[in-house]
């Protein structure tokens, strides 16, 4: 793609200039294009989101399939209907079975019960986020590709992992992810999808949220993450694409500004290199903190015992001094 001297690209110059309306018409351009419609019900007296494939669902992920392919976009839909319910159904009750329950109702249909609290997303556009809320986020992601998937023969990713699809209870203080249409292309390491799922989280902040807590915020939720090698992954993706690869990119980042986005990704990216010798100093300054135990423990072989050191002082603390008297005065 062609690159200015200031180092703009095509792509950046034509956001730059779209208008705030043409922004806003792409967005629910894109958002026609959904594959599935959500609803809510009670259903047996429990509270249910209903989600339906359209009737154009399978030519329409075909369709997407196809640009990602093209634009070399690491992630695809499940176009077969019958494909989508199994891995809908199947990572709700991986990550949420705990509590919640999920099935398939009918030939289009899968009923999730719904979740206590809100989406990430909404607080961050209250301005209500918090560090909590962030850590929560970042303990459940990292718990979340943990686990197996046999779709992968390896460790499981979600594919769309924004913060529109984290909810947080702030009654738990649990985050808690939804929402599985897309998918991970199976041939990509995991390193690598995990690293694309928190791409899609920062992504969010660095669109969204102000300037003087972008950085604080996403440097809080890759922290709390831990796993610094996929971190050291991620960096790698903190660049601006190029290609058609950057219509996609304008629907994660909802149209934000690209030069914004693209300062702040850099600004992270320069900061995330530093976050292994933060975590190996933190660690440090712990162990040196920690101060010895108060707890009383078994005695063991090689410990003092009660006839020993501990007898003796207790015996010279009781015994008299010399200088007392051994029995009172009588008197005369």
């Amino acid at each position: 793609m062609p690159i200015r001297e200031d180092g703009t690209s095509l792509a950046e110059r034509v956001t730059n200039h779209i208008p705030q309306a043409l922004s806003n018409a792409a967005a629910k351009f894109v958002d026609s294009l959904k594959l599935s419609s959500v609803s809510e019900r009670v259903w047996r007296g429990r509270r249910m989101v209903v989600k339906r494939r359209n009737a154009y669902s399978e030519q329409l992920a075909d369709l997407a399939n196809l640009y990602f392919r093209m634009s070399n976009i690491p992630i695809r839909f499940w176009s077969k209907v019958k494909d989508w319910k199994r891995w809908e159904v199947g990572c709700f009750k991986m990550l949420n079975g705990d509590r919640f329950r999920a099935f398939a109702s009918g030939a289009h249909t899968v009923c999730v019960d719904k979740l206590p609290g809100k989406s990430l997303w909404e607080y961050l556009h209250r301005g209500t986020l918090t560090r909590q809320m962030l850590e929560a986020a970042a303990h459940e992601l990292r718990r979340a590709h943990q686990f197996w998937s046999d779709e992968f023969c390896g460790p499981w990713s979600h594919g769309d992992a924004g913060m529109e699809n984290v909810i947080f209870n702030e009654k738990t203080g649990r985050a808690r992810l939804i929402d599985f249409e897309i998918v991970h292309d199976q041939s990509l390491p995991a390193a690598t999808r995990h690293a694309d799922d928190l791409l899609v989280f920062v992504l969010d902040i660095a669109a969204v949220a102000p300037w003087e807590k972008s950085l604080p915020f996403a440097l809080r939720f890759l922290d709390a993450y831990g796993n610094l090698d996929v971190i050291a992954e991620l960096k790698s993706q903190l660049a601006l694409p190029s290609g058609m690869a950057w219509i996609w990119w304008g629907v994660r980042t909802s149209f934000a500004n690209p030069a914004k986005v693209k300062q702040r990704l850099a600004k992270l990216r320069d900061l995330t290199a530093h976050l292994r010798y933060y975590r190996a100093v933190a660690a440090k300054r712990a162990r040196k903190r920690r101060r010895a135990s108060m707890t009383c423990h078994e005695i063991s072989p090689g410990m003092p015992r009660a006839s020993s050191r501990t007898l003796a002082i207790s015996d010279r603390a009781k015994a008299a001094s010399p200088g007392m008297p051994s029995r009172l005065p009588t008197k005369r």
